[in-house]
């Protein structure tokens, strides 16, 4: 059985709001369904969409884990954004925590160093 993800992120606005998860995901939408969407393809059949809904803005919780988190966030970084939150668990895994700027939380997760 075949399944799609698609991650919604509430947005206020959506220039500042694709702009931003432009940089955070260093590539531009995969496709843009109308004028207050945007969504990316983070991998085969699992999407991350901003959609303008005013008031649901800033209240999305996210993680996205990954097999590359050092080299991911160094790639982050290097477009300009750093996490706001960094935290390590007792089992080794990490997060990265980024807010957009209304707020919502997207972070990365890794494996234990």
């Amino acid at each position: 059985m075949a399944i799609d993800l698609f991650a919604g992120i509430p947005v206020h606005d959506y220039g500042p709001a694709a702009a931003w998860y432009e940089q955070l995901l260093g590539a531009p939408p995969a496709f843009l369904p109308n004028d207050t969407e945007a969504v990316w393809e983070l991998a085969e059949h699992r999407y991350v969409f901003i959609e303008v809904r005013h008031e649901h803005a800033g209240h999305a919780l996210h993680t996205i884990f990954v097999d590359d988190f050092d080299a991911r966030l160094a790639q982050i970084a290097e477009r300009g954004l750093k996490p706001t939150e960094r935290e390590t668990y007792d089992n080794g895994v990490r997060k990265a925590i980024f807010r957009d700027p209304d707020g919502n939380e997207i972070g990365f997760g890794g494996a234990p160093a």
